[in-house]
């Protein structure tokens, strides 16, 4: 398979267990591998990575949109593709990439190409819901692109044309439902760091209606019902995800209160 002129860029903490499934499935075909590695990672997260002919360099967390930029700053190429260690892309994804590069003149015209994300939970792909098809812009030409957005939630700023792509990039996101719990609760955590200190304190809206819209779109309007169970579990734990984050806004200000 030949070479594309694309740099995939990885972001990694300790991802031994998984990194390695999202490396083989471009290491045959991408220009250049690049892992920005979390300082502190010791489980041979960067072996395996340099056994998939990654560029390995360690740095300091720095939150999600500057360790997303710090490594996309770090690319040969003319193109950039952000992977996670959790995802694959899939034969059909690569295919569409494969036929969008053949005539390097249809590129010129488009800043970056968009594609959906598919979820693996609970033993079954999630089609449907908040999940899918959860399109995800993060591939796209140097120069054209940069991350913005907040953290932990980067959202990459595409200036230009964005073509759409139908092949998935497979995500196996969370292992069970304890790391899936767990995430909440990191990413809670980072919400409440980064909210602007003048932001009004969230109120009733905010703790009862919100959360239950989360569910109600989820699983009636956004048919996350026929996903079965993991589907109906995911509608809940998306409310009791947004319910959380507000709750430990309202902790962080009650502590900040408290005298001394």
């Amino acid at each position: 398979m030949s070479r594309l002129p694309i740099s995939v860029c990885m972001i990694s903490g300790q991802e031994a267990h998984r990194i390695g499934r999202a490396l083989e499935g471009v290491s045959d075909w991408a220009g250049e591998i690049i892992v920005v590695l979390n300082a502190e990672a010791d489980d041979g997260t960067d072996r395996i990575a340099e056994q998939h002919g990654a560029k390995v360099f360690r740095e300091p967390w720095k939150g999600m949109i500057a360790q997303k930029a710090s490594v996309a700053a770090k690319a040969a190429n003319n193109w950039i593709l952000d992977l996670d260690a959790d995802e694959v892309v899939s034969p059909e994804l690569l295919e569409e990439i494969q036929r969008a590069f053949v005539e390097p003149s249809n590129l010129e015209a488009v800043a970056a190409f968009s594609y959906p994300r598919l979820s693996w939970y609970c033993g079954r792909w999630i089609r449907h819901g908040d999940w899918y098809p959860d399109r995800q812009t993060r591939l796209w030409q140097q120069g054209r692109g940069k991350w913005g957005g907040s953290d932990p939630h980067a959202k990459l700023i595409v200036d230009g044309p964005v073509k759409k792509l139908r092949g998935n990039l497979l995500h196996y996101s969370n292992d069970s439902i304890n790391a899936h719990v767990r995430k909440i609760v990191t990413f809670s955590d980072e919400f409440v760091r980064s909210r602007p200190p003048d932001s009004p304190e969230p109120g009733a809206f905010a703790l009862t209606a919100r959360p239950l819209w989360r569910f109600i779109r989820a699983y009636f309007f956004r048919l996350g019902f026929l996903d079965g169970w993991p589907g109906y579990y995911i509608a809940w734990l998306n409310a009791f995800s947004t319910v959380t984050r507000y709750a430990k806004v309202r902790e962080a200000l009650l502590r900040k209160a408290r005298p001394q």
